[in-house]
C-alpha cells in the first residue's frame, strides 16, 4: 500500500478519530488506527470497542491495501511536519515508512485483519436532524449524566424518538435534564435507546453549527453520519427510569427571577458552602428570595434578591452545583423555579427555552 497527500489532508481525519484511542490499552491493536486505501479514498478508523469513528479523505493512491498504524505516534508525526508539505506513506512488510521533505519515519504495523470493526448495525429507525439541533440537545442535557454509578443505565443519555421529535434525557438520581427538538424527517416508528457517556461526549465534539446529521438506530448500536465522519457507538443494555414521573407537571409555587442575577448570587453564596455537600438554603417570601450557606468552619454567606413571587413562605435546601448547572444550560432571560413544598423537587425552566426542563431534588440542611 502506498499513498501521498498534503499534510493537512491526512491530519484532519486523524484528529477527528483520535479521541477514542485510549492511552492505556488492554489489546495492543486498539492503540492503532486502521488505514484503508481503495479507489482514490483513504479511510481511517479508530475504536475502543464501545465507540468507533471512521473518517474519509481523498488522497493520491498509488497502491491499494489496508494496515493498522500506531494512532498517537502517527498523529504526532504528521502534526509536527511543516504546513502544506507533501507526505508519502508506504507499507513494506511489517513496517510503514512516512516521508516528507528530508524527514523519514519508520513505524511498526499490525495486521488489519485483527482490527475490530462494526460493519452493519441493522438499523431499525433512521432519523434526520440538523447538526445545530442535535448539538443543542446534547449540550442542554449531558451534564446530568452519572459518572460511575452502579446503576449502569444512568452512565449515559436516553435518546428517545416518537417519529416527530427527538428527546434527550439524562439523570444521575439527584437531578434530571430534559430537552426536545423537532426532526427534519418524520416517521411513524418510536424508539428509546441509551447512549453511553463516552459516545455522547465524542458525538458532541464532532457536531458542527451547520448541515444535517443522519442518525441510524439499531438494537445494539447508534450510528451518525456527519460529513466525512461516521460515528458508531454501542448502546447501554438497560431500562431507563420513567422520567415523565419525575418531572413535576404544574408546581403550584413559582419564583420568577433574572437568570444572570440569580446565577451570580448562587455563585457568591456557594463560596462558603460545605465543600463536600455543597448545600444552600433558599428562603422565599413575597417578592424576596434569600440564599444562605454555611460551612463546618462556622462561616456564613447570605444573598438577597428581588423576585416575582406571591404565595406562602417556604424554605428548601439544594446542592448549589446542580442549580448552577441547570441555569448555565438555560439561555439568557427570565428563569422560573417551580416548587411544591420543602420536600419536593424543583422544576427549573425558562420561557425563552420551553423545550428544556431541569429537575433538582431537594436536600436536608
Amino acid at each position: 500500500m502506498k499513498f501521498s497527500a498534503e499534510r493537512e489532508t491526512i491530519l484532519a481525519p486523524l484528529q477527528a478519530v483520535i479521541g477514542v484511542v485510549e492511552r492505556r490499552q488492554t489489546m495492543p491493536i486498539l492503540a492503532n488506527v486502521l488505514v484503508v486505501g481503495r479507489g482514490e479514498q483513504l479511510s481511517i478508523t479508530a475504536t475502543d470497542l464501545e465507540v468507533e469513528l471512521v473518517a474519509r479523505t481523498n488522497v493520491n493512491l498509488q497502491q491499494t491495501g489496508e494496515v493498522t498504524l500506531p494512532g498517537r505516534k502517527l498523529l504526532d508525526i504528521v502534526r509536527a511536519l511543516p504546513e502544506k508539505t507533501q507526505v508519502t506513506v508506504s507499507i513494506e512488510g511489517e513496517k510503514a515508512t512516512i516521508r516528507s521533505g528530508k524527514s523519514r519515519f519508520t513505524l511498526a504495523t499490525l495486521p488489519a485483519s485483527d482490527f475490530p470493526t462494526v460493519e452493519d448495525i441493522r438499523a431499525q429507525q433512521t432519523l434526520t436532524i440538523g447538526q445545530p439541533a442535535l448539538k443543542r440537545l446534547l449540550d442542554k442535557t449531558h451534564f446530568s449524566m452519572a459518572q460511575q454509578d452502579v446503576r449502569y443505565y444512568l452512565n449515559g443519555m436516553l435518546l428517545e424518538s416518537d417519529g416527530k421529535s427527538l428527546r434527550t434525557v439524562a439523570t444521575d438520581g439527584h437531578r434530571l435534564a430534559f430537552c426536545e427538538s423537532a426532526l427534519d424527517s418524520q416517521s411513524s416508528s418510536s424508539q428509546q435507546v441509551i447512549v453511553p457517556r463516552k459516545g455522547v461526549l465524542e458525538l458532541q465534539r464532532l457536531l458542527g453549527n451547520e448541515g444535517s446529521v443522519e442518525l441510524a438506530i439499531g438494537s445494539n448500536h447508534v450510528r451518525a453520519q456527519i460529513g466525512d465522519i461516521r460515528f458508531t457507538s454501542k448502546l447501554i443494555d438497560g431500562r431507563f427510569p420513567e422520567y415523565g414521573r419525575v418531572i413535576p407537571a404544574a408546581p403550584p409555587k413559582k419564583i420568577l427571577a433574572d437568570r444572570d442575577t440569580l446565577r451570580a448570587a448562587l455563585q457568591r453564596a456557594a463560596i462558603l458552602s460545605n465543600e463536600k455537600y455543597r448545600g444552600i438554603r433558599l428562603a422565599v417570601k413575597t417578592g424576596v428570595l434569600t440564599l444562605q450557606s454555611h460551612n463546618p468552619e462556622q462561616e456564613e454567606a447570605e444573598e438577597e434578591l428581588e423576585v416575582a413571587y406571591t404565595g406562602e413562605e417556604l424554605e428548601i435546601g439544594f446542592n448549589v452545583n446542580y442549580l448552577l448547572d441547570a441555569l448555565a444550560a438555560i439561555d439568557v432571560g427570565q428563569v422560573e423555579l417551580g416548587l411544591t413544598d420543602s420536600n419536593s423537587s424543583c422544576l427549573v425552566s425558562a420561557s425563552s427555552t420551553p423545550q428544556a426542563k431541569y429537575v433538582v431534588m431537594p436536600m436536608r440542611l
